[in-house]
């Protein structure tokens, strides 16, 4: 018997989408990803952090973009603002900063000591007399347009922005505001690399239809119940190019008593993802837009803010990952989940177990992920056929073709 509380098929349908196959070749192609690059990445809004990693004066991290070849550095300011600029001194090209974050409201060049402010500004730089010309004013830190939404740091390549941050998030950010993240000062940070392209390895954060084949130990017996085999999602909700499914959690899940360590650092009716205990009420829970059908049977969100990043949010804890292309076949992922810091050994050892549980779901994704993208690569299948559960994939792909397609971003984000 299906759960009620599960959706039922045709969401594809109702979310206006095709049920056509959809070609490879966007997975592989070399020229598809110079049109990515160039009209998806260069243009659109990048999530590159949060405001908790620099909460104070002076506080700053690095952040590096490699399909661009680009090193951020990502600072606050002693009046509070953020600023992003690009590591790279006026004089001969080399990095400034080479520590990954730290607080310093100068930062100096290691080759010839030019000192900047860190808010980009040009302080000092030795010798200054021999030099021809030298307008300082001029030969700042190169900025890099910056804005916050709800904590989170945002970038555009663009010179100019075609638009701002509010206009592309349209109504996501209306539905996301006030979001009450737990925990957003203490994160694990895992990273990897993926002999994969990036909407590949996107792709296995964007479907539960894998977890019982894929994860049969891990996250399938929670979340591929026999209530519902193939963890049909709840719902689903189109935000432009932004997109949101909720995910089935089987709330009969008892930890098999062969499962001592499992038992041991979760208290009865807690699973790996913070799903609520029962009756638990929080306000990430009553938030309006998360788990909008307010289903007892709901695991977490699957939030995506295109192109690259995803948000996932269950009962008491949330974590994200974005995928940074590389090049055509390889991708950088890097995946922050956000957890109290232990304040007891048997919260130590949660904390370890679920650091270790995620790792284990990531291993499994990782050589699972890359035998795909050989067989997709190999071009023995020109397309792909997608089933009802893989829609958020299908929007993907849709937004991906009509971005590069687009002659502007506003087009892109239909936008009169």
């Amino acid at each position: 018997m299906t759960d009620p509380n599960v959706v039922t098929p045709n969401l594809t349908k109702t979310l206006g989408f095709s049920t056509a196959p959809v070609p490879s070749n966007l997975y592989y192609s070399a020229e598809q990803f110079e049109l990515e690059r160039e009209r998806i990445f260069r243009r659109a809004w990048l999530k590159i952090g949060r405001v908790e990693q620099i909460p104070n004066a002076g506080d700053f991290f690095v952040k590096d973009i490699d399909m661009f070849s680009a090193s951020l550095i990502v600072s606050r300011a002693k009046n509070g603002s953020v600023h992003a600029m690009h590591n790279v001194c006026s004089h001969r090209g080399n990095q400034v900063v080479h520590e990954r974050e730290g607080n310093s409201f100068k930062f100096t060049c290691r080759y010839h000591r030019w000192t900047f402010l860190n808010t980009g500004e040009l302080l000092g730089v030795p010798d200054e007399h021999s030099f021809f010309d030298l307008d300082k004013k001029k030969c700042g830190l190169t900025p890099v347009t910056v804005d916050v939404w709800e904590g989170w740091i945002f970038v555009n390549f663009q010179s100019k922005p075609e638009v701002s941050l509010k206009q592309f998030l349209g109504p996501f950010a209306e539905a996301f505001k006030d979001v009450a993240y737990p925990y957003p000062e203490s994160a694990i940070v895992l990273k990897g690399e993926f002999n994969a392209n990036w909407k590949t390895v996107a792709d296995a954060f964007s479907e539960a239809y894998h977890l019982s084949s894929i994860h049969p130990k891990t996250f399938g017996p929670l979340y591929a119940g026999k209530d519902n085999p193939f963890s049909r999602p709840l719902s689903a909700e189109i935000y432009g190019p932004h997109r949101s499914m909720s995910t089935w959690l089987d709330t009969t899940y008892q930890t098999p008593a062969s499962s001592k360590v499992e038992l041991w650092a979760n208290a009865p009716g807690e699973t790996v993802t913070g799903t609520r205990k029962q009756g638990q009420r929080n306000a990430l829970v009553e938030h309006p837009a998360i788990n909008p059908t307010k289903s007892e049977s709901w695991a977490s969100d699957a939030k995506w803010v295109f192109p690259n990043w995803h948000i996932q949010i269950s009962a008491n804890l949330f974590w994200s990952h974005e995928f940074w292309p590389l090049s055509a076949t390889r991708t950088a992922w890097e995946g922050r989940f956000y957890v109290p810091k232990p304040t007891s050994v048997r919260e130590r050892i949660r904390l370890e177990y679920f650091t270790a549980k995620m790792s284990d779901g990531m291993l499994e994704d990782l050589s699972n992920i890359e035998s795909t993208q050989r067989g997709m690569a190999s071009g023995a299948k020109p397309v792909l056929m997608l089933q009802d559960g893989e829609f958020l994939i299908r929007h993907s792909l849709d937004q991906v073709v009509k971005w590069t397609s687009a002659a502007t971003v506003r087009d892109a984000l239909d936008l009169a």
